[in-house]
């Protein structure tokens, strides 16, 4: 198997303590490493920026130098893997704010010859994977909620700027899971950052 970059994105807003998602993007980053992948972490939790109140800003303002080095990594990426709890049914803000601010044009899309802004993806032969803990049991998220703040991520942000194959692992019942149930969920974690999926 060719070796990946692989940028693991931890969407957690608290970094005050290990949660399920820390566990799980550990045991990713083993299993990738230990295939012989290149793998670089980025917390957002410890990430210190603002967030975008226009289009102005975002079209045309200035990326807070803060968030230079994770474009540099997402750009140097050719695997993503977000990591983040359902939050009153979506990712949670500061996730979203993050993308907000590293997804801009210039970055995420740049123009075509006809000076659309949006007219050609930026981030085109890149994947990714889309790991997202919850407290209900992950059937009910996606047969009866349809998983739609996944599905909105998948398309209409990560799909938009040219991220593709984009595969989601849904872990449910995270509130109270049991340690069997939480190793099988690590032990899968690590086998799909063997194979860099």
């Amino acid at each position: 198997m060719k070796s990946k970059r692989i940028l693991l994105i931890q969407g957690h807003p608290d970094a005050s303590e290990p949660h399920l998602c820390h566990a799980l993007a550990s045991s990713y980053a083993a299993g990738a490493a230990e295939a012989g992948h290149s793998v670089r972490q980025l917390n957002v939790a410890t990430l210190d920026f603002p967030l975008l109140r226009s289009q102005k800003i975002w079209e045309g303002g200035t990326l807070p130098i803060s968030l230079e080095k994770s474009q540099d990594d997402i750009d140097w990426a050719e695997h993503l893997v977000f990591f983040f709890p359902l939050w009153l049914g979506d990712m949670p803000a500061l996730l979203k704010g993050f993308l907000e601010q590293v997804a801009r044009p210039g970055f995420a899309f740049t123009r075509d010859v006809g000076g659309n802004i949006f007219g050609r993806k930026g981030l085109t032969g890149k994947s990714a994977r889309v790991v997202v803990t919850m407290g209900m049991p992950a059937l009910i998220y996606r047969w009866y909620f349809r998983a739609h703040s996944v599905k909105s991520l998948e398309r209409s942000i990560l799909g938009f700027i040219g991220v593709s194959p984009v595969n989601e692992t849904l872990v449910g019942s995270a509130g109270d899971m049991k340690p069997e149930v939480a190793m099988r969920w690590l032990k899968k974690l690590e086998r799909l950052g063997r194979e860099a999926e």
